[in-house]
C-alpha cells in the first residue's frame, strides 16, 4: 500500500488558540503526580462532554483517602465545589455549584451545567476542602440551534486497548486547539484479563484488575486505570468528549442476551454483568445517563450538523453463524425496533445540512471471500470470527441486513441527503460509499458515505501477523477493494485517529497515524484525506488535510 506522509501541522484556529491548549496539557501533567495523603485528591483528571448550546456536562473523581481506591467502596462522602469561567484565571465566573462525591457512585462527580452561552469556550475546575484544587479543563458549548456555522471540527477515535500500547493519539488530539469536540466511537476500555488479548508476550502495560472484568468493582477499577493515563487525561481536559460504547465496555461481541466472552455457568448472569458495566460507564464517563440505560441520543451543532449517536449492543439479536442465511432474517435486529424508528424519524426531520451518524460498527457491506486463503485466518482473528470460510463480519451491519436495507431505503425514499456514518471497531481505516445495491455499484446509487477510523492501540492485521506494515496487508486490501467497489480506501496497518472537518460544502476526514503504538513518544503524521461533497453521497480523495 502506497502512503503519503506529511507531518501533523497546526490547522486553522490552532495558532490563535495554541496557548490555551498548552496551558491545559500543562495543568493536567502537573497534577497527575499528586497522590492522596491525609486529604482528598483528584487523581483521575477532569472531563467534559455532551455539549449543548447552553450547557455542558462536567466530570471528575475524588479520592478522599489513600484506601478509597476505585471499586473499593471505601472512603467518606466528600463535598465538592465546581466552577466554570470564561477565562483560565477564573476572574469571569459563568456558573458555580456544589455536589457530593459519594462512595455509592465510586466518588465520581457530574455537574450538568446550563445557562451558558452558545459556541463559547469555557474553563472549569473542581475543589474539595479549602485548598485542594483539581486540574483545570477547557471545554466548549455547541452553536445555537439553527445558527449559521462556518465549520465544525471533531477528533474521532476508537478502540484503545491499555495493554496493547500507549495512548499517544489522545496526546496529539489534546495538543490541537481547533477541535469543537472529540467523538469516541467505542471500546474506550477492554474487559479482558491481562495477557489474554492480544497475548502475554505483547503486553505493554498490565491491566488492573489483572483478571477479566465481571463485577461492578472490576469495571470501576478498569475505568479508573484508563483514566490514570496522562494522555487520556490531557484529552479530556482539552476538549469535550462525545462517547458511545461498543462491545468491550461489556464483553467481546456483546448482544442483548449475552456475549462471546461470557459464560453464564461460571461467570454469573449476563444481566448482572451488563448492569455493573453500565453503572460504571455512566459513573466514569462524561456522558448523560438516560433513564433507559442507553447511549443513543442526538446532539446538534447549529444548522450545519446533527449528530445521531447509536447504541448497537443493548438491543441487538445474537450474532448469526456464518453461512446459514440468518443474516437476512427480518426478525433479527442490530438496533432494536424503537431505536431504528428513532433514527429514521430523526434523519427525516433534521433541518441540519449534514446528518452525522455515530455507529460503533461498520454499515457498509463488505465481502471477504476474495481474500487469499493464507489471509483468511488472521483477518478472521482480527474480526473475532471463525477462520474457515470467512465471508462477512456478522458482528457488523452485515450480520443484520434487514435493518440496513430498511435504513438505506428510508434515506433513498425520503430524499435524506448528506448522511455520513462515522465508525470505529474494526481496527482499520476505511473510506466507503454506502451503496443502495452493492452488487450493481457504481451503476446503482450511493445512499450515504462512511468514514471508519483505525484503532488507538488495538491490534490490526500487521500486529497479528508480526509483519512489516504494508507487506501482507497490501494483498488483502487490494482483494477487498476488488470485491467491494464502493470501498475507496483501506489502511489495515496503522494506529491513530481522524479529524472530521464539516462545512456547508463538504465533510472531510483527515486520517492521521502514529509512528509506534508501543512508544510513549510516538509522533503523528497525516496519511490520507477523503471527503464527500454536499448532495453527492459519494466519497472522493482530497489532496491534503484541512488547515
Amino acid at each position: 500500500m502506497t502512503r503519503r506522509h506529511l507531518s501533523a501541522t497546526p490547522s486553522r484556529r490552532t495558532v490563535v488558540k495554541a496557548a490555551a491548549a498548552t496551558a491545559v496539557a500543562g495543568s493536567v501533567l502537573a497534577a497527575t503526580g499528586a497522590r492522596a495523603a491525609d486529604g482528598p485528591a483528584f487523581l483521575h483528571g477532569v472531563a467534559s462532554g455532551d455539549p449543548l448550546p447552553d450547557g455542558i456536562l462536567l466530570w471528575t473523581r475524588v479520592t478522599p483517602a489513600p484506601d478509597a481506591v476505585p471499586g473499593s467502596g471505601l472512603g467518606a462522602d466528600t463535598p465538592v465545589a465546581w466552577e466554570i469561567a470564561e477565562d483560565r484565571d477564573f476572574t469571569r465566573i459563568a456558573a458555580r455549584g456544589t455536589a457530593v462525591a459519594r462512595a455509592a457512585s465510586d466518588h465520581t462527580v457530574k455537574a450538568d451545567v446550563r445557562g451558558l452561552r452558545p459556541a463559547t469556550a469555557y474553563w472549569f475546575r473542581f475543589s474539595a476542602g479549602s485548598t485542594v484544587l483539581s486540574p483545570v479543563g477547557r471545554t466548549r458549548t455547541a452553536p445555537a440551534a439553527g445558527a449559521a456555522v462556518p465549520g465544525i471540527r471533531f477528533g474521532v477515535v476508537s478502540c484503545a486497548n491499555w495493554e496493547a500500547g500507549w495512548f499517544s493519539p489522545y496526546r496529539h488530539l489534546a495538543a490541537r486547539a481547533d477541535l469543537d469536540a472529540v467523538l469516541h466511537l467505542g471500546d474506550y476500555i477492554y474487559e479482558y484479563a491481562s495477557g489474554s488479548y492480544p497475548t502475554q508476550d505483547t503486553v505493554v502495560r498490565p491491566h488492573a484488575p489483572l483478571h477479566e472484568t465481571r463485577t461492578l468493582a472490576d469495571y470501576r477499577l478498569r475505568h479508573a486505570t484508563y483514566k490514570t493515563d496522562t494522555d487520556l487525561q490531557a484529552l479530556h481536559a482539552a476538549h469535550p468528549v462525545i462517547a458511545i460504547w461498543d462491545d468491550h465496555e461489556f464483553a467481546n461481541d456483546a448482544w442483548s442476551g449475552g456475549a462471546e466472552n461470557h459464560t453464564p455457568g461460571t461467570e454469573g448472569s449476563w444481566a448482572a454483568r451488563v448492569a455493573a458495566a453500565k453503572q460504571a460507564y455512566f459513573e466514569w464517563m462524561p456522558v448523560r445517563a438516560s433513564t433507559e440505560g442507553t447511549v443513543y441520543r442526538r446532539l446538534s451543532f447549529g444548522g450545519l450538523a446533527e449528530l445521531h449517536l447509536l447504541d448497537l449492543r443493548s438491543f441487538r439479536s445474537e450474532q448469526a453463524s456464518i453461512g446459514n442465511g440468518a443474516v437476512d432474517d427480518p426478525e433479527r435486529s442490530i438496533t432494536g425496533r424503537a431505536q431504528l424508528d428513532w433514527l429514521k424519524a430523526g434523519l427525516t426531520a433534521s433541518d441540519a445540512r449534514w446528518k452525522l451518524v455515530g455507529t460503533s460498527v461498520m454499515i457498509s457491506p463488505v465481502a471477504f471471500g476474495a481474500l487469499p486463503a493464507h489471509l483468511l485466518a488472521p483477518l478472521a482473528e482480527l474480526l473475532g470470527l471463525p477462520g474457515e470460510g470467512l465471508a462477512v463480519n456478522v458482528d457488523q451491519w452485515d450480520g443484520y441486513t434487514d435493518d440496513r436495507k430498511e435504513l438505506i431505503s428510508h434515506l433513498r425514499d425520503h430524499a435524506v441527503t448528506d448522511t455520513v456514518f462515522l465508525t470505529g471497531d474494526i481496527h482499520m481505516a476505511w473510506a466507503n460509499d454506502v451503496p443502495v445495491r452493492a452488487a450493481t455499484y457504481p451503476l446503482s446509487a450511493s445512499a450515504a458515505t462512511e468514514f471508519v477510523v483505525t484503532s488507538v492501540t488495538s491490534d490490526n492485521l500487521d500486529d497479528i501477523l508480526r509483519a512489516a506494515p504494508g507487506t501482507v496487508s497490501a494483498v488483502a486490501a487490494t482483494a477487498v477493494r476488488a470485491a467491494n467497489r464502493h470501498v475507496k480506501w483501506i489502511d489495515m496497518d496503522s494506529h491513530g485517529y481522524g479529524v472530521l472537518d464539516v462545512t456547508a460544502e463538504r465533510s472531510q476526514m483527515d486520517y492521521y497515524v502514529v509512528s509506534d503504538k508501543t512508544s510513549r513518544e510516538a509522533t503523528a503524521s497525516w496519511v490520507r484525506s477523503y471527503r464527500t461533497r454536499s448532495g453527492t453521497q459519494r466519497i472522493e480523495r482530497a489532496d491534503a488535510p484541512v488547515r
